[in-house]
């Protein structure tokens, strides 16, 4: 024969207060300036940027043989990071605050 232990009741009491607590505490995700990656065509990211941003590409650089990520910023700080690729498409795939250019030298 099977002995199957049965809980005393304050354990019961205890599991059914605190299973739902536990549901609860988990972490929460952080809220950002996007949620899910912002993806267009290539002319109409840069007019996304220029226009509804007020932002100019501050910056650039190959991150490959058929990409380029280029961060846009706008006069507030706001700053964008965007992926091009060569079939056109160009994906948003960071923003922040409180971008701050740094003189430096000639990397080549």
């Amino acid at each position: 024969m099977f002995h199957i232990p049965i809980p005393a009741p304050h354990h019961l009491i205890l599991s059914v207060i605190a299973a739902p607590l536990l549901c609860v505490a988990q972490p929460a995700r952080a809220a950002g300036p996007i949620a899910d990656v912002i993806c267009d065509t290539r002319p109409r990211m840069e007019q996304r940027l220029a226009v509804h941003h007020r932002a100019r590409r501050h910056a650039m650089g190959l991150r490959g043989p058929e990409q380029v990520m280029e961060v846009w910023t706008a006069e507030d700080g706001d700053w964008t990071l965007v992926v091009s690729y060569a079939s056109g498409r160009s994906c948003i795939v960071a923003m922040g605050e409180h971008w701050q250019g740094l003189r430096s030298e000639d990397p080549a």
